[in-house]
């Protein structure tokens, strides 16, 4: 075989383990996707089940290795190909983020990643520091240690960031995770109250920060405590203005992965209530933007009648 067959055929089979995960337009630019986001490399390693992962996670700004996705969701203890337990892209850029800034370089042990529903309530039935509307049930959170840096330091870094969430025990761990900006430690958790009953702290997050005019958006919703949910099937797409005000940019109707229809269509568990897509305009201008969606049927004074992802930009291609 010729030299450049041969590298013909190695040029393939590295396209083969790279997967873009952007969208299913026709976008091809390498734009970074996350606010916070590291340099693309990651050394892992999970203490209950032994696994490791010391390598390079994305090739370019927004272009995702699948192979090694596969490897860390191991270490999370996650499934790649089971949407529920998929492990948000947000939450690996994020703990790389702080590995970079912190300790670069440093192997970083996933003591706690994903946990399954029945999971987290056998933990919390246990009396564990395990909150209903807990994020490790969505693959946003995470319970680490960083090699050669103490998790209060972890945990002060985070807290002045202004973004994520982060649990402080005044032990060894430190707990990480990409939902709104909030700290505690042992004695604020608000673990046992009812800081979340009635979907008090339901929310809903886009996979990506950053996007190109005409890609895919999926949405989802999260820390739901009771259920079942009436959601309105129409969204607004508004304009995040300078001095905080928003304006409506268009109302739409998005497709959802769940069979639930009507006027008032009901959502009965997690997994139902995630694969929300829509395809944002072509012609849409660069900018800020929130998407809000609103409840029907709603049996709880508590819950919220409506609520807005965080904002996300849209680039210019």
């Amino acid at each position: 075989m010729k030299p450049l067959q041969i590298l013909g055929i190695l040029a393939l089979l590295i396209l083969g383990v790279m997967v873009t995960d952007t969208s299913s337009s026709d976008n091809t630019m390498d734009v970074s996707r996350y606010f916070y986001n590291g340099d693309g490399r990651l050394n892992l390693f999970n203490a209950k089940n032994k696994i490791s992962f010391d390598g390079t996670y994305r090739v370019g700004k927004g272009m995702y290795n699948e192979n090694a996705l596969k490897e860390i969701h191991r270490i999370f203890g996650a499934e790649y190909y089971k949407p529920p337990s998929r492990i948000s892209l947000r939450l690996i850029e994020f703990i790389d983020f702080l590995e970079d800034r912190l300790h670069p370089g440093a192997r970083i042990t996933i003591v706690s990643g994903y946990r399954s529903p029945k999971y987290n309530t056998n933990l919390r039935n246990k009396g564990k520091l395990a909150a209903t509307a807990s994020l490790h049930q969505y693959g946003m959170a995470a319970d680490i240690k960083m090699q050669g840096t103490s998790s209060k330091h972890i945990w002060n870094t985070v807290k002045n960031l202004g973004f994520g969430g982060t649990g402080y025990y005044h032990g060894e761990l430190v707990h990480i995770d990409v939902g709104p900006a909030r700290s505690w430690d042992e004695k604020t958790s608000g673990v046992g109250t009812d800081i979340s009953i009635h979907n008090k702290l339901i929310g809903l997050v886009t996979d990506y920060d950053i996007y190109l005019p005409g890609e895919m958006i999926e949405l989802r919703f999260i820390r739901m405590t009771s259920f079942p949910i009436g959601v309105i099937p129409e969204f607004v797409l508004e304009g995040a203005e300078k001095n905080g005000r928003t304006q409506q940019i268009a109302r739409f109707k998005p497709s959802v992965a769940s069979t639930a229809g009507g006027d008032c269509p009901q959502f009965s568990d997690i997994s139902q209530m995630m694969g929300i897509q829509w395809q944002l305009p072509a012609d849409i201008s660069p900018g800020r933007y929130k998407i809000r969606a609103s409840f029907c049927q709603r049996p709880w004074e508590d819950m919220p009648p409506e609520i807005s992802t965080p904002e996300f930009t849209i680039i210019k291609q």
